[in-house]
């Protein structure tokens, strides 16, 4: 017979490190009036051991559940797990949640919600009073949902709030990727390659960063004396089939754009079809520009040029402002702005070149 590892349990880190259980939970729980070598003792043990404090048994020492909440839009999270688009944004936010929760003990679960479901506030709060979360990390469209917003200040619960300005005095911790400086760093690397008529595929209005990214469109086409016509901006609703009407809509125009930046990379895929079909090489004919900068983006011919969004980065600062956030700082009216970058691929080059350079 196969004898189970007898698992370490908190009184045999009090006895190797010579000290009370009453020491061991302070330590453990992160007690403000634990000494610094105290703490460093206890912790020697821990890690020597391998003791792994039970959720549980955390829970019943005190208040905390020792578990962060995130939640995700239900249908499109499905949607593309179903699919295997290749979407990496659940995955992101679990890396950059997960790891950080990790620093402070805690675990990160996630929760689907359809946030136009009418029964919203039933399913989430069932959640809430199931797991009891010290903290939730909420994402769009969701973080603009003022029904959800109300719900999780009405349970008492520290919120955090991704892809939202705080602006509409909803509450939470608001944290954005700069959605509205990413576009125009868009803009100028197409400007910079001699691009002046600039499409733009905007995502649904429901999601607020897409006003703040066609905001910061207009802002740099107006920054290098350029129009942002009308007929250069089309809207699409981040999946591929939105995107190909919206790329149609915006190359059968009489005068079409040079470069398109699109509001994701379902609809950028999308805009690459559209032009295959009506013939234009990209980047030859049509420069492309997407956010996400997800995996499948390096292996599209030719790989596209993105927008990296810090997905990660971003949920780890959302867990560190939940659990600890900087000195001197309020939670409760705190933004947090975590910039992305552009990579640069072989989907974008100056104007018409592969025509020109055939001349």
């Amino acid at each position: 017979m196969v004898r189970r590892k007898q698992a370490v349990t908190i009184k045999h880190v009090a006895a190797d490190a010579g000290v009370s259980l009453q020491t061991v939970s302070r330590v453990i729980n992160n007690v403000a009036n634990v000494s610094a070598d105290m703490m460093s003792r206890v912790q020697a043990s821990i890690d020597r051991l391998g003791y792994v404090p039970s959720i549980a048994a955390q829970r019943m020492s005190g208040s905390r559940s020792y578990i962060i909440l995130a939640i995700n839009d239900r249908e499109r999270t499905i949607a593309d797990w179903q699919m295997r688009l290749g979407t990496d944004w659940v995955d992101q936010m679990l890396l950059g949640g997960m790891t950080a929760c990790a620093e402070y003990g805690y675990r990160m679960l996630i929760e689907l919600v359809d946030t136009h479901n009418d029964h919203v506030e039933r399913e989430l709060g069932a959640a809430l009073t199931a797991l009891q979360p010290d903290g939730v990390i909420i994402t769009p469209p969701h973080s603009d949902n003022p029904q959800i917003l109300a719900l999780l200040q009405a349970h008492d619960i520290p919120f955090a709030r991704i892809g939202s300005n705080g602006a509409d005095g909803l509450g939470g911790i608001a944290l954005t990727m700069d959605d509205e400086g990413s576009a125009r760093r868009a803009v100028r690397h197409l400007v910079a390659l001699g691009h002046r008529a600039i499409g733009f595929i905007a995502g649904p209005a429901d999601y607020q960063l897409s006003g703040w990214r066609v905001d910061g469109w207009r802002a740099e086409m107006a920054a290098a004396g350029l129009m942002a016509e009308d007929h250069l901006l089309a809207t699409g609703d981040f999946t591929f089939e939105g995107g190909a009407a919206a790329a149609r809509a915006l190359l059968g125009c009489a005068v079409r754009p040079t470069a398109i930046i699109a509001s994701n990379d379902q609809m950028a895929f999308a805009t690459l079809e559209v032009a295959r079909e009506l013939g234009l090489d990209v980047p030859g004919d049509l420069s492309l520009v997407c956010f996400d900068n997800t995996p499948m983006v390096r292996f599209t011919r030719p790989p596209l040029c993105a927008i990296d969004q810090p997905v990660a980065e971003t949920t780890a600062r959302a867990v560190q402002m939940l659990l600890g956030g900087k000195p001197g700082e309020e939670p409760a009216t705190m933004l947090v702005n975590v910039p992305g970058n552009l990579v640069v691929r072989g989907s974008t080059a100056a104007p018409y070149a592969a025509s020109l350079a055939t001349t």
